[in-house]
């Protein structure tokens, strides 16, 4: 490795094993060590986060001479990631009102299944019943950005680079 290589072969690695991390936070179900939430959604399996993989498979790098971005082209990936809060529109509203139609309509019977489909019919009733313009919290559950693994990778990424380029350094000298 020649030191002009340096910066960039450091950031290449630290982009390739981030990025891969960041990928399996998907599997973790929560950034690092923090795990998300699950849904209080009754008859929902799994975490939201991995339920389609779209946000997953959304997420980019890009590395110039002097640092790496992370980003998703989905307009939900920042709210997600950040939490915060949304405004209830029209259109969620119908959104809204058909899911509770949808979870209504099969909620026949007296049975486990039926009361929790009424449950969840409940929840996107209460959904759609909220007014245009009021304010709705989406919870944080991040999955890139700033943690002590993260900060732990780069060190170690950095050592093992420094170590290459002593290597290359002392066998130039030697020569």
């Amino acid at each position: 490795m020649e030191i002009k290589d340096f910066t960039k072969n450091v950031l290449s690695d630290i982009r390739v094993d981030l990025t891969e991390e960041f990928d399996r936070n998907f599997e973790r179900k929560g950034f690092f060590t923090n795990k998300w939430r699950g849904t209080n959604l009754p008859n929902r399996r799994g975490s939201l986060m991995v339920r389609s993989g779209n946000l997953r498979r959304s997420i980019r790098s890009k590395q110039t001479s002097n640092e790496i971005n992370w980003s998703s082209s989905l307009p939900y990936a920042s709210i997600n990631n950040e939490g915060g809060e949304i405004v209830v529109t029209d259109k969620m509203k119908r959104f809204f009102w058909a899911m509770y139609y949808k979870a209504s309509g099969a909620a026949k019977g007296k049975g486990e299944r039926a009361q929790r489909l009424s449950a969840e019919a409940q929840q996107w009733k209460n959904l759609a019943l909220q007014k245009v313009g009021a304010k709705m919290k989406i919870e944080k559950r991040q999955f890139i950005g700033d943690h002590p693994i993260v900060r732990q990778r780069i060190e170690d990424i950095v050592d093992k680079n420094m170590l290459e380029l002593q290597d290359h350094i002392y066998n130039k000298l030697k020569k």
